[in-house]
């Protein structure tokens, strides 16, 4: 993969980002992201983070290379740490890590006041979506978009929020599912939840002589009604 040409995954993370925003790409590794969008004029400014150094002097590299240093600037720096005040940024992306470090970045720059509450939150998970949502609603963030796709054999979704002056209420099966996934329901998405069910009917039946397994058990049962009644 070059500058030029985004994963599949990536790619779709990019439709999200808002024509002329400011954008903050958390996890940046090479900085491809921001870099495509930018020579593509998608954005006007970005800041491309980064907390490991070697991916941060790929990204510092990348940025010189197509003579970018104006318009992208590359921070070491953990999680939202990367984005400062000046910055104005009105769009975060932070993809391909697991659900519950995403949360964690989140909250810890929520915690910093690091989080104007005027971006776009565009986040690509690779596991942990529930989590997720639940710090999404648990801080007035509405979903305005979900979508899942699949390369290289791997399921990836891809969430979207912005911030309420609502309350945010989504039910368990919203939670687990996505709410806009729930009413697509599209060939991946039953593809993934016909894998993640017999990923649990196999996990149920090794608990079924385990002794003080009696909450997991119950969940299990719970999470197998839910995705049969989904998968219908």
């Amino acid at each position: 993969m070059n500058h030029l040409e985004l994963s599949k995954r990536l790619a779709k993370v990019g439709e999200f980002v808002p024509e002329n925003a400011r954008l903050a790409d958390i996890g940046s590794d090479h900085a491809y992201l921001p870099v495509a969008l930018m020579l593509k004029g998608k954005i006007q400014f970005a800041v491309a983070g980064e907390v490991v150094k070697g991916p941060y002097e790929s990204a510092r590299k990348q940025v010189r290379k197509d003579g970018l240093e104006k318009q992208i600037t590359v921070r070491l720096a953990n999680g939202l740490d990367a984005i400062e005040a000046e910055d104005q940024i009105d769009a975060i992306t932070i993809a391909g890590m697991g659900g519950s470090l995403i949360r964690e970045i989140l909250e810890a720059g929520k915690q910093k006041n690091r989080l104007s509450g005027n971006e776009r939150l565009i986040l690509q998970p690779n596991i942990g979506e529930r989590t997720l949502r639940s710090w999404l609603q648990e801080n007035n963030y509405q979903l305005i978009a979900e979508t899942i796709l699949e390369e290289n054999k791997k399921i990836y979704e891809i969430l979207v929020a912005e911030k309420t002056q609502e309350k945010v209420t989504y039910s368990e099966k919203e939670l687990m599912f996505g709410p806009h996934l729930l009413n697509e329901s599209n060939e991946v998405f039953l593809n993934k939840w016909q894998r993640e069910l017999k990923q649990r009917q196999t996990i149920l039946q090794q608990l079924a002589h385990a002794t003080n397994q009696q909450a997991r058990k119950e969940r299990m049962e719970s999470e197998i009604k839910m995705i049969e009644e989904v998968l219908g």
